[in-house]
C-alpha cells in the first residue's frame, strides 16, 4: 500500500486554489527558504515541536527521554539541544501534562487520505473547490502524491498542486496528467540570489516552469514578496517578463512576506533571514502587482 507523510490536513481553506478546499501538507522539501512559513514541512522525518508558553518546567520530559535529548520547552531549550539526538519517539509527549510538545509528521495511506478529504465534498461542489496538495513539496513524495491525485480524480474531486518547482521533470509531467491546477512558486529569476536564499539555483525551477507552461493544465504563479530579496524593481521586472512568456499562466498572486512562521522556525532550530524585515508596505506591494500587470498578467494580492 502506498503511504506518505503529512504534517497537517487543513479543512475549509480559501487560500490554496479556487473555492473552499482541503489542503494536505506534505513533509519534506528540496528547498530551504529562509522565510518559510511552514517549517514543519522542510524535513522529511517526523519532528518534535515545542510550545514554550504551555511549559510549566516540571521536567517530566527529561525524565522519560530515552536519549537524554529533552529539555523543558519553557527555558528556551526545548528542542535546540536535541535536534540531532531526538528520534521523535513520542515519550515526552505522553509524559507532558500541559501539551507543550507534539510530533509534526504522521504517515497516511491513500484510502485514509481520500476518506478525510471527501468529508467536505458538499462544500467543494457548492464553491467550486477541491483538494490541494501542498507542503513542503508534495511531489518530493512522488508515489504517494501521484496515487493520491489519481484517487481524487476517481472520486471526481478537483485537485491542485502547490509546488516549489524543484522536482524531477518526469514526476512533474506525470502530475500534470492527473491534476486540474498548478500553484507554482516563482521566487526570483536571478540564480545567485535564489541560491543564497533557498539553497538551490533557479534554473531547474524555471526550466520546469517553461516545460509545464506548454501543457494544458492552468498555472497560478505565486510570488512571495520578501523585502531585501525580490522586492526591487529590477527583479520584479525580470520575473514579470519571464511570466509573460508562459501561455498556461492564468494569474499571478503576490504574497507579501509576514512573520507568522518565525517563532516556529526558531523552535525547529532552522535559520532565519539575516535581518528580520518588516512586512512590505502597501506601496511596495502595489508596485509589485503593477509590474506583473504591465506585462499583461492578471494579478492579485494574496492567495
Amino acid at each position: 500500500m502506498t503511504r506518505g507523510r503529512i504534517f497537517n490536513l487543513q479543512r475549509f481553506s480559501t487560500q490554496d486554489g479556487p473555492g473552499i478546499r482541503t489542503t494536505v501538507f506534505f513533509k519534506g522539501c528540496p528547498l530551504a527558504c529562509r522565510w518559510c512559513h511552514n517549517p514543519e514541512g522542510m524535513r522529511s522525518a517526523p519532528e518534535l515541536l515545542t510550545h514554550p508558553a504551555r511549559c510549566i518546567g516540571c521536567g517530566a520530559c527529561v525524565a522519560v527521554c530515552p536519549r537524554g535529548a529533552a529539555f523543558p520547552a519553557g527555558d528556551g531549550r526545548g528542542l535546540a539541544p536535541g535536534v540531532k539526538e531526538c528520534e521523535a519517539c513520542g515519550a515526552c509527549i505522553e509524559a507532558c501534562p500541559t501539551g507543550a510538545r507534539e510530533i509534526a509528521g504522521r504517515e497516511m495511506g491513500v484510502p485514509e487520505l481520500i476518506e478525510a478529504v471527501s468529508r467536505d465534498r458538499v462544500f467543494y461542489e457548492e464553491s467550486g473547490g477541491g483538494v490541494t496538495f501542498s507542503g513542503g513539496e508534495p511531489l518530493q513524495q512522488a508515489a504517494f502524491a501521484l496515487a493520491g491525485l489519481a484517487a481524487c480524480r476517481d472520486e471526481g474531486l478537483h485537485t491542485a498542486i502547490d509546488t516549489c518547482g524543484r522536482v524531477d521533470p518526469g514526476v512533474l509531467e506525470a502530475a500534470a496528467d492527473l491534476t486540474d491546477l498548478f500553484l507554482f512558486d516563482l521566487k526570483c529569476v536571478d540564480s545567485d540570489r535564489h541560491l543564497e536564499a533557498t539553497g538551490s539555483r533557479s534554473e531547474p525551477i524555471l526550466d520546469n516552469l517553461l516545460r509545464l507552461a506548454r501543457g494544458r493544465v492552468p498555472i497560478w504563479l505565486r510570488v512571495p514578496l520578501v523585502p531585501g530579496f525580490n522586492d526591487d524593481s529590477a527583479e520584479l521586472e525580470r520575473m514579470a517578463e519571464f511570466a509573460s512568456r508562459l501561455p498556461a499562466v492564468e494569474r499571478v498572486q503576490v504574497l507579501p512576506y509576514h512573520r507568522l512562521g518565525r517563532d516556529r522556525r526558531e523552535r525547529f532550530g532552522l535559520p532565519l533571514l539575516d535581518a528580520d524585515p518588516d512586512p512590505p508596505g502597501l506601496e511596495t506591494v502595489e508596485a509589485a502587482k503593477a509590474s506583473f500587470e504591465r506585462a499583461g498578467l492578471q494579478t492579485r494580492i494574496g492567495g
